[in-house]
């Protein structure tokens, strides 16, 4: 009600109209909560819609694009996800004008993958096919980064998604994004999603095992060339499928568990060097195991 409030006094400042319209974005999630639409009790369902109608009004006469803002059309791409009527090509073509506006951010690539899962508004030729648009078209950020973004979190929430991934160009994705972002942030996300955001599928669930292998399998050298501090959180989240709603109730006890989860595969991947009574230590220089 502040915000609104606020929103008012300030009708004609399109950042505030968003940042309200982002906020009843984040109220209807809480609503819905971690079940689906048809899973979840008329009530909470009725005020989800509420909140994602006000975001609707809100956003409604705003045009990202025309502003130049990736803000504002990022805003407008997060109400995709209380409109279930929109077309897969409407979806495709909000988010690749998003990306084209900030091609460097490479969280509009991972929602656009999200949202092209036959789950949302797509289907999997539909997903490959924006993976591959987004490749050619941030090519000069990313490399073959942007197939491997746009793949990054359907694959982990998708079995079937999993199964079609282009293996290959998936691996030289991630390859290509260590070239141009290799700071210690990067280089956390890329290796706890290969250590840890695949490994809860039961197994009749894992449609194509080689694909978790495979990636599982960069995380050897992601953590041995470029690995040289430890960012729980992105530990933590990474274990939670990179969950937005997940409710935390103490950040401490869930970085706690992120840090416990790089430890053992870290002391996993390192078990002979262990074993065979050597050290092996991270510093700002590198990685250095003891001689024997």
């Amino acid at each position: 009600m502040g915000l609104e409030a606020m929103a008012a006094d300030n009708r004609d400042d399109p950042y505030l109209r968003s940042l309200v319209a982002l906020a009843h974005i984040d109220v209807a999630w809480l609503w819905r909560g971690h079940a689906d639409q048809a899973a979840t009790p008329a009530p909470q369902n009725h005020r989800c819609a509420a909140h994602f109608d006000r975001a609707a009004t809100l956003l409604h006469p705003l045009d990202g694009i025309a502003l130049d803002s990736p803000f504002i059309a990022a805003a407008k791409c997060a109400l995709f996800s209380g409109q279930r009527d929109s077309t897969t090509m409407q979806v495709a073509d909000d988010f690749a004008a998003l990306i084209d506006l900030d091609p460097d951010n490479h969280r509009h690539m991972r929602s656009l993958g999200t949202h092209m899962l036959p789950r949302w508004f797509g289907s999997y030729p539909a997903l490959e096919l924006e993976a591959r648009r987004t490749a050619a078209r941030t090519e000069a950020s990313w490399g073959a980064g942007g197939y491997a973004w746009v793949y990054f979190d359907a694959i982990a929430l998708d079995p079937e998604a999993r199964r079609r991934v282009d293996i290959g160009f998936f691996l030289d994705g991630l390859r290509d994004i260590l070239q141009r972002r290799s700071d210690q942030e990067m280089v956390n996300l890329l290796a706890a999603y290969c250590a840890v955001a695949l490994r809860y599928d039961a197994p009749d669930d894992a449609a194509d095992p080689r694909c978790c292998d495979e990636i599982a399998k960069a995380a050897n050298w992601l953590i041995r060339q470029h690995l040289r501090e430890i960012h729980p959180m992105i530990w933590a989240h990474a274990a939670q499928r990179f969950d937005n709603n997940l409710r935390v109730s103490s950040p401490r006890r869930f970085a706690d568990t992120g840090r416990r989860d790089a430890m053992t595969f870290i002391a996993g991947l390192f078990r002979s060097e262990i074993e065979a009574g050597r050290t092996v230590e991270f510093s700002d220089t590198g990685l250095h195991v003891s001689p024997d």
